[in-house]
């Protein structure tokens, strides 16, 4: 397979040290790497004889007064060339700065190994439509209570009843989505909503290291632990003590690793790695994962764990949110450096509704990003956002396009009108027992799992509505 063999990452103004690092790095997932320390020997690889190989170019600094003739120099020899800035520090007006002058993706140092190859493997995608931005979602993103989290879909609110009970009580939490649903939103604000607040929350991605190392970053090491171990090293769970631990895809921790942590989950003892004694630890974990566990996980932990479990529907099943999402963004994006108030048209919201989304909310925020760099007016319409259509149409991945939704249940949504479905796609009523699980729903959702004030609320008593609950399947955890 040529075409996933040959492919060359440039590396644009990086020093002999950093280039060996970015291509240990990207070399995982078969990239090969070429250099260039200015823009003119840049453009002649490009322009060279396998100048075609490359994919994707990086460049290692940020420098207001020649960065942004550079990535011109890039784009005026391929236009279609993904271009990711590295740069220190989060800065979200440097990140403007540099998506303006065409940049495809910023990434702030120290650049995490996973989210360099994940921006990569993005970005050099061809089915991927050329105007669509990597979200800076982490750079600006501000922590949102459980009350801000935006949503009206009826499992959406299932979701944070669900969570919202979490957060009252000191037990593990799992939290089920596809990449971009929306994890990491969640288990901040069932942090911030906990009686943990104004303890740490310390967040470890188990995928992105590697499994020989992970119980050093869980658990900590002493010196001489192992083979390079020079200095006592401090391990996540102990940094979360007396706060939350959050462990990112924990379906990914090798099976040894996982009976350790259930055995410290149990104990609130954590020995480190080459230890004989152990520490103890007050911690509340919450994990996430974007696929069901495997058939191997631990079951002590996955009984732990799964305690509590909020699933999170992806974006193309709530595409009524879509509108309130919109807005929220925009709102968002508002308050930054460099980007100024816009509102968005019924005609652009009905092309964002029908499309897929298969990055999830994630991708919404950065296509709306995108979208408002470069727009010269004062709202956004549906020509601004051409890609999306296009990539629904032409790129034959089912998860890019979204089951219809019908017009009522769109102009509905448009107008921010609550979320109850009437009608099938067929245009016949669906069933009273549907409707009356999703209204229940959303009560338990709105009212935050208080089922003595949804009982009021709906009219019935407490008894009648756990009754409705067992005959319509849904969770009296919600």
């Amino acid at each position: 397979m040529p075409d996933e063999v040959l492919r060359s990452l440039l590396l644009v103004d990086a020093d002999a040290n950093e280039r060996r690092q970015l291509a240990s790095v990207a070399s995982r997932a078969g990239w090969s790497t070429v250099g260039a320390v200015c823009a003119e020997t840049a453009v002649g690889l490009l322009q060279g004889p396998h100048g075609r190989e490359v994919r994707a170019a990086v460049l290692s600094s940020w420098a207001a007064d020649q960065s942004p003739a550079l990535i011109a120099a890039l784009r005026s020899c391929r236009a279609e060339l993904p271009v990711i800035v590295l740069a220190d520090g989060g800065s979200v007006a440097l990140a403007v700065e540099a998506m303006r002058a065409g940049a495809s993706d910023y990434l702030a140092k120290p650049i995490a190994p996973e989210r360099l190859l994940d921006a990569l493997a993005s970005h050099a995608d061809r089915r991927r439509a050329p105007g669509e931005l990597a979200p800076l979602s982490e750079k600006i993103a501000p922590i949102l209570s459980l009350d801000q989290l935006v949503g009206a879909a009826p499992d959406f609110r299932a979701a944070l009843a669900v969570a919202a009970k979490g957060a009252r009580n000191r037990l593990p939490v799992l939290i089920f989505g596809e990449p971009g649903s929306g994890k990491e939103t969640f288990a901040r604000a069932i942090h911030h909503a906990s009686l943990r607040a104004r303890g740490p929350l310390v967040q470890l991605d188990c995928k992105s290291i590697a499994p020989n190392a992970i119980e050093s970053a869980l658990f900590g090491h002493v010196p001489g632990a192992f083979p390079g171990a020079f200095a006592e090293k401090t391990g996540r769970l102990v940094e979360a003590d007396g706060g939350t631990l959050l462990l990112d895809e924990i379906g990914t921790l090798p099976l040894e690793t996982q009976q350790k942590l259930d055995r410290v989950l149990a104990t609130g003892e954590v020995r480190p790695v080459g230890c004989n004694g152990s520490n103890s630890v007050d911690v509340r974990l919450i994990a996430t994962s974007s696929r069901p566990l495997p058939n191997d996980f631990d079951p002590d932990l996955a009984d732990r764990i799964g305690a509590t479990t909020v699933t999170l529907s992806p974006l193309r099943e709530r595409s009524g949110d879509i509108p309130a999402l919109a807005r929220h963004f925009l709102t968002r994006f508002a308050s930054e450096p460099g980007m100024r108030p816009l509102s968005i048209g019924n005609d652009a919201l009905a092309v964002l509704m029908r499309y897929g989304w298969p990055g999830n909310v994630r991708q919404l925020a950065g296509v709306l990003f995108r979208s408002a760099l470069q727009t010269e007016g004062h709202s956004l319409t549906a020509d601004d956002f051409p890609h999306i259509a296009v990539q629904s149409r032409f790129t034959g991945r089912r998860s890019d396009v979204a089951t219809d939704i019908g017009q009522a249940s769109a102009d509905a949504a448009m107008s921010g009108a609550a979320q109850v479905t009437l009608y099938r796609q067929d245009g016949h009523l669906r069933s009273l027992e549907d409707i009356e699980a999703d209204i229940i729903r959303l009560a338990i959702g709105h009212y935050r799992g208080r089922m003595t004030e949804v009982a009021r609320r709906l009219g019935i008593g407490r008894s009648t509505l756990y009754r409705k609950l067992g005959e319509l399947g849904i969770d009296t955890a919600a």
